[in-house]
């Protein structure tokens, strides 16, 4: 059997641990189509928590039942290669003529100009309404996700709302799921950029509870000719600390090393196989994340990694020497960053496992 594990982005785990129903709102609302709130739904949560993950699962739910489907990251542009998707899918069904391709879009005015002569081009908006149309007459619908909101530009954002909100209201079947970072997504929504994705079922994604990683690590790995001792199981889920990124690191480089060898696992394999994920943990993930914030910032990070658990803001600017208001503005950055997140009133934890031993390093 094939390495199971996949610590990738994104990539699909040999099991989803701690997320069972947390699809079923949008499940329900794929079979009844449109209305239902579950169609609307924002997946928020620390990096490597599996949000991407969660929307391939939309998909894959979708799919199923039929849906088109639309996957983007929202990058610059996101706007116009939906439309271009949605071009693709309306070919599929049988009509529009071959070859049409979109080529810019005028971001104002939702305008997509194509290769078409002009009496033909049609707007974003068109495009999209005539592809539900049709759908819906297939009894299906289209699923649009859109990843790391966080960074969307906010016209195209707003733009995208509009259109969406529109197709509702003339009671077309489409569904839109986002995910981004927890509180990034609460500005962007507080904004008004979108007003009407407040009302989307926000699902705020947490680690799962150890008790549940050990049996899914017992499962999968008594797949293996030699299987592993039980506290060596409970060792390495304890080490995940319920961290979806972390469990696949910890079970792919365990699988590793039994592919490796001969007999049993030793207990120094079990300590190899997450030293190893910690360093890569550190290197994809906290690497990423610290590479992009001030000097400043840091010095706050590195003033929270005194404390053992969860920190006072308070206490952070006595360290510092620094005004409350100032302290306010590094915590605002930091947790926009997904580097750390509430705790309490006045209170601040790291949102990213091994962050605070990698900064007690440097």
């Amino acid at each position: 059997m094939d390495n199971p594990f996949r610590p990738t982005a994104g990539a699909e785990p040999p099991q989803l641990i701690g997320r069972t129903g947390i699809l079923d709102e949008f499940i329900y609302g794929l079979r009844i189509r449109h209305g239902a709130p579950g169609l609307l739904t924002i997946f928020t949560g620390a990096r490597g928590i599996g949000k991407t993950v969660m929307l391939g699962e939309a998909e894959d739910e979708a799919r199923i039942r039929g849906w088109a489907v639309v996957s983007e990251t929202a990058t610059r542009g996101f706007l116009g290669r939906i439309g271009e998707a949605m071009r693709h899918h309306a070919e599929e069904l049988g009509e529009g003529p071959p070859g049409r391709r979109i080529t810019a879009v005028r971001v104002a005015g939702f305008s997509v100009t194509t290769e078409l002569p002009p009496e033909q081009q049609a707007t974003w908006r068109d495009l999209g309404e005539d592809l539900l149309r049709r759908l819906d007459e297939q009894g299906t619908g289209l699923l649009i996700t859109l990843d790391e909101i966080h960074g969307a530009d906010r016209d195209e954002l707003a733009q995208l709302a509009a259109s969406v909100q529109h197709f509702i209201r003339d009671g077309l079947p489409i569904a839109l799921v986002f995910a981004g970072l927890p509180a990034a997504v609460s500005d962007l929504l507080n904004e008004g950029v979108a007003t009407f994705l407040r009302r989307a079922d926000r699902i705020d994604l947490h680690a799962a509870a150890i008790d549940d990683v050990a049996d899914s690590f017992e499962d999968t790995f008594a797949a293996l000719e030699h299987a592993l001792p039980t506290d060596f199981i409970r060792r390495a889920a304890a080490a995940t600390g319920g961290y979806p990124f972390l469990i696949q690191l910890i079970g792919y480089h365990l699988w590793q090393l039994a592919e490796a060898t001969d007999g049993p696992l030793a207990s120094d394999d079990v300590d190899l196989a997450i030293d190893a994920a910690r360093r890569r943990n550190t290197r994809v993930v906290i690497g990423a994340a610290l590479a992009t914030i001030s000097h400043k910032d840091m010095e706050f990070l590195h003033a929270m990694a005194l404390d053992d658990g969860p920190s006072s803001t308070g206490d952070i600017g006595e360290r510092l020497g620094n005004r409350p208001n100032t302290i306010g503005n590094y915590r605002a950055r930091l947790i926009d960053a997904g580097l750390i997140q509430p705790a309490g009133h006045g209170i601040v934890e790291f949102a990213i496992p091994g962050l605070r031993e990698h900064l007690l390093t440097r």
